[in-house]
């Protein structure tokens, strides 16, 4: 009797603790910050889930920071893939590579990039980290940090420059070390 009462009570302890993982990744601390999931769909490019995460009071529309993460079900070389998306960038006429990091060991990759854009008639530089690595089961997972630095005139344009030099390799060291939040399978659209 006294086996299946502690038996009950581990399972309960169990489910809850399992509950709160899930819960747990419908958020992502990151840098000082608290990014809230607000869009999760199975994308029709990667044929897996995306989830989108924004700072409580943004969204796809207007963020100034942002964490996605990708699950490619049917990629499975993630240093290859970075190396190929990292030379489409250098392509870009709007893109500045800025960085790229391999671990040929254990399949992974970083790199970032400073990307050129406008908005509602504001412009700004879109600084992205990306890191692939191999999902545990199946595919390759991609989790992308974004920051968008928006600029009036060139000492702002100077400002953005030193600080993104500054803090680039800082990011990107956390990006790697950073373990890769779940996937969460579900649809969300706030």
């Amino acid at each position: 009797m006294v086996r299946i009462f502690l038996s009950v009570i581990i399972l309960c302890v169990l489910s809850i603790f399992v509950f709160k993982l899930n819960a747990l990744a419908e958020e992502i601390h990151f840098a000082n910050n608290i990014y809230v999931l607000k869009y999760s769909a199975v994308s029709p490019i990667t044929k897996g889930y995306e989830n989108e995460y924004f700072l409580k009071n943004e969204t796809k529309k207007d963020f100034t920071k942002m964490i996605v993460v990708y699950h490619y079900p049917n990629i499975d070389k993630p240093l290859k893939y970075a190396q190929d998306v990292s030379k489409k960038v250098e392509s870009e006429e709007t893109d500045i590579l800025l960085k790229l990091v391999q671990n040929k060991k254990e399949d992974k990759a970083a790199f970032s990039y400073l990307e050129n854009g406008s908005i509602n008639g504001k412009k700004y530089f879109e600084y992205n980290i990306f890191k692939f690595e191999k999902h545990p089961t199946k595919g390759m997972l991609a989790l992308r940090y974004a920051v968008r630095y928006f600029f009036a005139n060139d000492e702002d344009i100077a400002k953005i420059g030193n600080n993104i030099r500054e803090h680039n390799d800082e990011y990107l060291q956390q990006i790697i070390s950073s373990p890769m939040p779940q996937i969460v399978e579900k649809e969300v659209n706030k």
